[in-house]
């Protein structure tokens, strides 16, 4: 997991909401004695910017060495520009690995440094004692006189813990949320809510179309023209009537008839269908647009300062 300083990370965050979370050059101390660690130095996240480490500059408490503080054993004070190291004692820091840069930090260096944060202490009670007289000041090179009155305090107890055991390629910094999390307590959250208008459609049944068909008659008329054929009988005197006609022209027939045959035409009148028309039922689509106009609400927040040093932080 490679990790980066903030200043790297991004590169502009004095000027983003990133600045909200300055806390260079703020104090640490231990939340057991209210003791002085050190100091802030530096920031470090992960590659998707969370805050996986404080960088801590022990100053003359362990001179010249700098330690990692993981982020989730850490509770920020913005009002005196404060950070409490919970659970942190002095041996703790002695055991720690120097940080000098980020080139040596990989997984054992971080394992050893885990190692030691996941090993707790359990602090004894200081008897009863007379509070030493530092009036006058002492050399650090001369001993230290110890009055008669003053009890040495009994030295803190290692509570040993059987020690989870991870592994190289699957460890994640959410395997220990003790040390790596923002807990609710040390960096509580308050929820805003608003309303938001929501516009979706629905499909309703707002009518229907029978389409069908009835018989209606009428009275129809057609002419249809006809033939019909009738016999005229004309009777003619020829020129040359009173003609004598020689005995060989003439035959007498008796009973002779002449047969026309007379035709006329009937009219054929029946009923047929026919196609008339084609009737196509269909759906088309109109669009339209409805507006709506309703009242929302929306929560703010309210600040009641009463240090100017808090400030309003943004994620």
């Amino acid at each position: 997991m490679t990790l980066y300083k903030l200043e790297d990370f991004a590169t502009n965050y004095k000027d983003t909401d990133f600045d909200n979370y300055d806390i260079k050059n703020f104090d640490v101390y231990s939340d057991i004695n209210d003791e002085k660690v050190g100091t802030v130095k530096d920031i470090l996240v992960d590659d998707s910017g969370c805050f996986r480490y404080l960088v801590v500059d022990t100053g003359f408490w362990i001179f010249g060495k700098q330690v990692l503080l993981p982020i989730g054993r850490s509770r920020t004070s913005y009002s005196d520009r404060r950070i409490y190291a919970t659970g942190l004692t002095r041996e703790q820091v002695e055991n720690l690995p120097d940080f000098h840069n980020l080139e040596r930090v990989d997984y054992d260096y971080e394992e050893q440094l885990r190692g030691v944060y996941r090993t707790p202490t359990r602090e004894m009670p200081l008897e009863t004692s007379t509070p030493l007289d530092v009036q006058t000041p002492v050399e650090s090179s001369a001993p230290l006189d110890t009055p008669a009155a003053y009890t040495e305090p009994a030295r803190r107890e290692t509570t040993p813990m059987p020690r989870p055991t991870y592994e190289r390629e699957t460890y994640t910094y959410d395997k220990e949320p003790d040390l790596y999390n923002m807990n609710e307590q040390n960096h509580q959250s308050l929820k805003l809510y608003e309303e938001r208008l929501v516009a979706n459609k629905s499909r309703v049944k707002t009518g229907e179309v029978a389409v069908g068909k009835h018989v209606e008659t009428e009275r129809a008329q057609v002419s249809v023209p006809i033939e019909k054929e009738r016999v005229v009988i004309e009777r003619t005197t020829p020129t040359d009537a009173g003609r004598t006609v020689s005995p060989g022209d003439v035959d007498f027939r008796e009973g002779e008839v002449a047969r026309v045959d007379i035709y006329e035409e009937t009219p054929d009148i029946h009923k047929e269908a026919v196609l008339r028309e084609e009737v196509r039922v269909k759906k088309v689509v109109e669009q339209d647009t409805v507006e709506a106009q309703e009242t929302l609400r929306r929560e703010e927040l309210d600040i009641n300062k009463s240090d100017e040093s808090i400030k309003e932080r943004r994620i």
